[in-house]
């Protein structure tokens, strides 16, 4: 017969599934500092040799990383998604610029799609209190804050998705993009028009997530990604023009 009897789970193997799960669940991020040792066994209720043991058993796996003197952080779990030489590749080509944002415009409707319909009471306050910080810091002109804030924004709708593949793959893709990668952030909010549209891009994003309407929302987030391609193809032309007229000039005045 295909039984077997049951046998308890110990202490430390429940510790390790639920850190997992948090991890898997992207609640603890990477980078994130865990509690103190007498912290967290207080909150798991269990002893400190078990809750070692555990931590570990998630060390050995690469899930937590121990740092002398400061505690033990979530690993960097996102930096094995691309290796070194093919972030350089993609730095050194704007081709990898546009195939991002066509990948991004593919990946986030098809979040926002998900959002509307999965995501709780709760996703959606998340969602709708960064874009009011959004809206608080377009007021202050603050380049890098704004960035920040429109990862955070399209990341919470990622998460409202409730796909943790996608989560953790699209967390990847957005950590290269704050490590200016595939382009400069801040540079999509230097023009004071520029940064007006892309508020109410935001707005437009939001008000179909709050409405539960799946197709409003990708539609949304498709039309502003389209924009994002747009105002950096424009950009990157402008720059060469720039160049071109800098010559031009070196060579007149020198004549």
């Amino acid at each position: 017969m295909p039984f077997q009897k049951v046998q308890t789970e110990k202490l430390s193997t429940s510790v390790v599934r639920q850190i997992e799960l948090l991890i898997l669940r992207g609640i603890l991020r990477p980078g994130e500092r865990l509690p103190s040792e007498r912290e967290l066994s207080e909150r798991l209720g269990v002893s400190r040799p078990s809750l070692r043991e555990a931590i570990a058993d998630l060390q050995d796996r690469g899930l937590l990383a121990s740092r002398a003197g400061a505690g033990i952080f979530v690993a960097d779990v996102l930096g094995s998604a691309f290796s070194e030489s093919l972030v350089r590749l993609f730095a050194a080509h704007d081709e990898a610029v546009f195939d991002y944002i066509s990948f991004r415009r593919d990946m986030e409707g098809l979040a926002a799609e998900r959002a509307a319909r999965y995501a709780s009471d709760t996703d959606l306050k998340v969602i709708k209190t960064v874009f009011e910080k959004m809206e608080a810091a377009h007021s202050k002109r603050n380049p890098s804050d704004e960035a920040q804030l429109d990862a955070e924004f399209h990341l919470a709708i990622i998460e409202a998705s409730h796909n943790v593949i996608m989560l953790h793959m699209m967390r990847s893709m957005y950590q290269l993009l704050r490590e200016g990668v595939f382009y400069n952030r801040s540079v999509m909010f230097k023009q004071r028009t520029t940064r007006s549209d892309l508020l109410e891009q935001h707005r437009v994003i939001n008000s179909a997530l709050q409405a539960r309407d799946p197709d409003a929302a990708r539609r949304a987030v498709t039309r502003h990604l389209d924009y994002v391609e747009q105002s950096l193809s424009d950009h990157q032309k402008s720059e060469r023009n720039e160049q071109v007229a800098r010559q031009r000039y070196d060579h007149i005045k020198d004549r």
